[in-house]
């Protein structure tokens, strides 16, 4: 039989942290848009899914859009989006605009989990 060892709190700590710091959930970003907070909703998916429905204000800023999007402000906090929580172009986008100086964070949940929370949604 195999024992698991118990996680190492500090290790946790410096994760959870670092994991605080890089993402958000849509219920804060929810917050953010209701509380008119100075911030970039940057959508990562495609044209045609965007266009179908997409976060209030959020700019699309689809994969092949990444090496100009006009929607990116280095003053502002950019939180990234994509289409579910196993989507990883919010990931890949975030690793391209912050390699290029752009404070990013990524919506965990992509739209899927906008919509599963019921927000509203701007056509």
């Amino acid at each position: 039989m195999l024992t698991a060892e118990l996680p190492n709190p500090a290790q946790c700590k410096e994760f959870f942290e670092d994991k605080l710091s890089f993402t958000t959930g849509p219920v804060e970003v929810g917050h953010l848009i209701e509380e008119k907070e100075d911030v970039n909703i940057i959508d990562v998916r495609y044209p045609d899914d965007y266009a179908k429905g997409h976060i209030p204000g959020a700019v699309n800023c689809p994969p092949d859009k990444w090496s100009d999007c006009d929607g990116l402000d280095k003053d502002k906090r950019n939180v990234l989006y994509c289409y579910t929580q196993q989507c990883h172009l919010a990931a890949k986008a975030a690793v391209v605009f912050a390699s290029r100086g752009y404070p990013v964070v990524e919506m965990e949940g992509g739209f899927d989990a906008w919509q599963e929370n019921e927000l509203p949604i701007e056509k």
